[in-house]
């Protein structure tokens, strides 16, 4: 489920940053967008290390689809809390003259 759940994230907020380009390089969304399509990426490594040692690439049983919800949007919130700081730093930047 957080497989699911960091890729749905990554496709919103890409879509978001091609559909509003002014946006998107103004709220640096791309850098987003990266964070979560990595979060992504690792949860697929996840799914194969299970995969190679006999489990399912996805468990949906019902125990392990609410723990993997809580802990996807643990990891968009954690996401969204460094893009937050990100944004911060790059705000306060002095300008180079």
């Amino acid at each position: 489920m957080t497989l699911v759940i960091s890729a749905a994230a990554a496709v919103a907020v890409a879509v978001w940053r091609f559909a509003k380009p002014e946006t998107g390089r103004r709220l640096a969304l791309g850098v987003l967008a990266l964070m979560y399509a990595g979060a992504a990426l690792m949860w697929c490594a996840d799914g194969f290390a299970s995969l190679v040692h006999g489990g399912p690439f996805l468990d949906f049983s019902a125990p392990a689809v609410a723990d993997d919800a809580l802990l996807g949007l643990c990891v968009l919130a954690l996401g969204l809390a460094v893009w937050g700081v990100y944004l911060m730093a790059h705000r306060h930047r002095p300008s180079r003259a």
